[in-house]
């Protein structure tokens, strides 16, 4: 399959940060991948590049076709009334509406009696997400560019989605934190990290395997390297003191030494060739010192660790025939359920069934006709949709804490550097923290205040993939309640154990395992993509079409190289200096060595 572009050593600052610093890789047409890095990696600084719209600093990209265009779906948060207004007038109402029908095969037709340009305020974040989509769409673009596409889309959203760019015949570049989005989607994974690219031919369960084992691979090498230097640090050692002894011999009075040469001659032959073999071994670890494998840096981590206070009572929440309408509109109506202290609920229901609302009821904020019993005696910790509700005061994050004496200063500053709050980040103000620090932010709170239950509305839209992962690993150790409201289907399926589902007007209790419930909820037929080599089984046997190919060749045979020198050093480290299996293994190790220099 021919190449569509490359990038090559593309670099970009922004004032003293530098974001990108050296990005190269190559997409080929009909390719889908994903693109992962945490908040601040480049990710969008990247698509924007690729798009046109931004300038790199320095390197450049080739295009192997003519002519490409290119559809960018942008974050939601580029998609204001104004844009959206734009849209409209550059295609009318009517036209884009049946650009959207068409598009979306009935999944916005809803909207077509009765839009216009006056609804574009009140549009939700999932309509405004399937407006612009049309527009992409419309262009018929050979490389569609995503930049969270599943933000505000519901399941049957994401399904339509995901079935949409199967049929898709161009080319696809995905960034995205949703992991079941990726892993049915994407056939390889860029990583940015440290401003670099590292390429994983898989979906993203593939890389986040790959990842793992890669660190652990080289941290066994790097642990067998600095058992094998510090031997060599050992045999130095020795061989000096032998060599001084020698030397000592070397000036003594000469005496019966039972060899044919005179005793002062002897040692002094004795001692070179000692000197000879300390600055052979010296050489050797100096090599090993500079151009020897570093250790491996451990993906940082972000610890959630819950605590929360003595148990009051078995039941939590109980529903009876509650009822809830917005003028002629009615949510739900005569639904009955109930929640037992240290349940994992999951609330399921498409965009707009009234999740939300009825989040906001058991908090206190919205009133239902019915009975709606909340435990008076339950620490309820709530994150909305917004996060945002931290005052713009100027206040830092250690202003949100009673900061007591200096143990509870302690305690404070301790569960913050957990959650990755720097110095730097502790000084700022709340306002200007990102959007996933604020999220982390109120997370901390909930720690603080030892919540018993908690009730997250959509808690990782506004965290990366791995901070996703961290928060899921920290809800399944949680021992209190859990009421989950989100979109992120694996983080639904891990962690909660039961569903509160609207459907047809009601909200019903469903036991049970969710991910059985929802594959058949949106009748999941597709499979998640296979974790092949699909750039690999598509290459063209023309060489002239493979422009990278002895790139690529040198960088297998690196990889083969960096193997056998972990084997070699494996076996040098168990091997006694001086025997003939040693100093061959150690001739071995010496031409491996060589070949790698050699190609860098």
């Amino acid at each position: 399959m021919a190449l569509l572009f490359q990038c090559i050593d593309i670099k970009k600052d922004f004032g003293l940060q530098s974001v990108l610093k050296q990005v190269s890789f190559d997409i080929e047409e009909g390719e889908r991948v994903g693109l992962v890095g945490e908040n601040g990696a480049g990710k969008t600084t990247l698509a924007d590049i690729i798009y046109g719209s931004v300038k790199p600093d320095e390197g450049s990209i080739i295009w192997h076709k003519k002519d490409v265009r290119i559809g960018y779906l942008r974050q939601s948060a580029y998609y204001t009334s104004e844009t959206l207004g734009g849209l409209l007038r550059d295609w009318g109402v009517k036209k884009l509406l049946n650009t959207l029908t068409d598009t979306a095969d009935g999944l916005v037709s809803e909207l077509a009696g009765s839009w216009g340009n006056e609804r574009l305020d009140a549009l939700s974040g999932g309509e405004k997400t399937k407006l612009a989509l049309a527009r992409v769409w419309a262009d018929e673009p050979d490389l569609l560019i995503l930049d969270e596409p599943t933000n505000h889309l519901d399941y049957k959203g994401v399904r339509w989605l995901i079935e949409e760019l199967a049929r898709f015949a161009g080319t696809i570049l995905i960034i995205s934190h949703d992991r079941y989005f990726l892993d049915r989607t994407a056939h390889c994974i860029l990583e940015i990290e440290d401003g670099r690219i590292l390429e994983y031919r898989g979906n993203y369960s593939f890389y986040r395997a790959e990842k793992r084992k890669r660190y652990e691979d080289m941290l066994h090498a790097y642990k067998v390297q600095e058992r094998y230097k510090e031997k060599l640090a050992q045999e130095i050692r020795q061989l000096r003191e032998w060599a001084g002894k020698a030397h000592r011999d070397s000036t003594k009075k000469d005496r019966s030494s039972g060899v044919k040469m005179g005793f002062k001659e002897y040692h002094r032959v004795k001692a070179k060739k000692l000197d000879k073999r300390v600055k052979s071994k010296i050489k050797r670890l100096e090599k090993l010192k500079a151009e020897g494998i570093d250790k491996p840096v451990e993906e940082a981590g972000v610890k959630f660790t819950f605590e929360y206070g003595e148990k009051k009572g078995r039941r939590i929440i109980e529903a009876v025939n509650i009822s809830k309408s917005f003028g002629s509109r009615a949510l739900f109506s005569d639904s009955s359920f109930y929640i037992l202290r240290g349940e994992r609920v999951g609330i399921f229901g498409e965009n707009g069934c009234g999740k939300t609302t009825l989040v906001k009821a058991l908090i206190g904020q919205e009133t239902v006709e019915g009975g709606l019993f909340v435990s008076p005696n339950a620490e309820i910790g709530y994150m909305s949709q917004d996060v945002l509700d931290f005052s713009n005061s100027g206040q830092t994050a250690l202003d949100l804490f009673d900061m007591g004496d200096r143990r509870e200063q302690g305690r404070i500053r301790t569960m913050l550097a957990n959650l990755g709050f720097t110095a730097d980040l502790l000084s700022k103000p709340v306002c200007d923290l990102s959007l996933g620090e604020q999220t982390r932010l109120k997370l901390a709170g909930f720690i603080y205040r030892q919540c018993d239950v908690l009730i997250l509305d959509e808690p990782t839209n506004h965290l990366d993939i791995h901070a996703r992962e961290q928060l899921e690993d920290a809800l399944l150790q949680y021992d209190g309640t859990i009421l989950l409201v989100t979109h992120d289907r694996y983080m639904l399926e891990q962690v909660c154990d039961k569903l509160l589902v609207f459907e047809g007007g009601k909200i019903e209790r469903i036991e049970g395992s969710p991910a059985s419930y929802l594959k058949n909820y949106i009748n999941d037929t597709v499979d998640t993509v296979h974790n092949v080599d699909k750039k690999s089984r598509n290459k063209s046997n023309d060489p002239a079409k493979d422009v990278d190919k002895l790139e690529k060749i040198k960088a297998e045979e690196l990889m083969i190289l960096e193997n056998q020198i972990i084997t070699v050093l494996g076996k040098l480290s168990l091997a006694k200096p001086g025997t003939e299996e040693y100093e061959k293994l150690d001739a071995e190790f010496k031409a491996l060595m060589a070949r790698k220099q050699e190609l860098g």
